[in-house]
């Protein structure tokens, strides 16, 4: 005997078997309503790649970036184009948005033509950016305010992640919201963790690009050296990456600093903006972060050279000179 709210697997099978699902006793309820009306906002190097992810998932999509031509191939495989933030976000169920910097995020989620405005109550609300803790708690706020669900959920995985549906997804927010919006975050990515309430996914990415500095910056460091001692790039990333020394960054970026390959998966840009916000968080708690203070250091003269466009891997440049 089953009672009412007790959770009941359903099946059944005429001539082959089909999937299984459940619903709840007595009222016949899902257990998760599927929602399908999403908005994305934000169409760049992993926005672009999101967005495909969600709609070979069945999704049906909406998208908004600041410019339309650079959209042209993802409006041609499905996705509707809309002209405002506003337009995109309207009658979404749930909105989504990957921009560049803090003051980006600003400016799509509040006034009178951002989401927090113009999104239908009950929506859920997800900024992917790589943004300031502050900023996701003020955002949760004003989106709770006005019968909305916040969460922030930056990534990381890169490029690379983004294509394959195998970013990893910190997430900050209500664990209901996180719960609803878990179907979604598993069309994009492959860990998916609730990091605690509004901030804390950002908290937990700053954290990430904290430990990618010094990564990045020792890959640096052992070819440079390796090269300034005739050594075979190439041998020796075969040699060391499966090793003690091996790393994301040795794996992905060192055949790529060995070659000159500087083409952006994540701009030098955005990891300077990453890296200040880290720095920013840390000087409030009191916290000296001395590698993580040279590498932003490096990048920065990079940027101060017209190098900011480069990939993460172009920091190798600054110990060529």
């Amino acid at each position: 005997m089953f009672r009412a709210g007790d959770t009941v697997p359903f099946c059944f099978s005429l001539t082959a078997p089909l999937p299984c699902f459940t619903i709840k006793a007595a009222g016949m309820r899902k257990e998760r309503i599927e929602m399908n009306k999403i908005a994305f906002i934000g169409v760049g190097i992993m926005g672009k790649s999101m967005v495909r992810n969600l709609m070979k998932a069945g999704y049906s999509l909406t998208i908004y970036s600041r410019t339309k031509a650079k959209c042209e191939d993802v409006i041609a495989e499905g996705a509707v184009w809309a002209d405002t933030v506003a337009d995109c976000v309207r009658d979404a169920e749930a909105v989504f948005s990957i921009v560049g910097y803090p003051k980006d995020v600003e400016e799509v989620y509040f006034g009178d033509g951002g989401i927090i405005s113009n999104a239908q109550p009950g929506a859920l609300i997800v900024d992917m950016t790589t943004s300031s803790p502050a900023l996701a708690e003020r955002i949760w706020e004003a989106g709770k305010a006005k019968g909305l669900r916040p969460l922030d959920a930056p990534v990381t995985g890169g490029d690379t992640g983004a294509k394959a549906g195998t970013l990893s997804i910190l997430v900050g927010g209500d664990k209901v919201d996180f719960d609803a919006c878990l179907p979604l975050f598993q069309a994009m990515g492959k860990i998916i963790v609730h990091m605690g309430s509004a901030g804390a996914g950002q908290h937990a990415k700053l954290a990430n690009q904290i430990a990618i500095a010094g990564a990045l910056s020792g890959v640096c460091e052992a070819l440079t050296y390796a090269r300034a001692n005739g050594l075979n790039l190439d041998d020796l990333l075969s040699a060391i990456s499966a090793g003690a020394a091996g790393s994301f960054q040795m794996q992905s970026l060192g055949p790529k600093m060995a070659v000159g390959d500087f083409a952006p998966g994540f701009i030098m840009k955005h990891f300077i903006k990453d890296m200040k916000l880290s720095v920013e968080q840390s000087e409030t708690i009191g916290l000296a972060l001395p590698v993580l203070t040279q590498v932003l250091s490096e990048c920065r003269s990079l940027e101060e050279a017209g190098l900011g466009d480069l990939g993460t891997q172009g920091l190798i440049r600054y110990y060529e000179k």
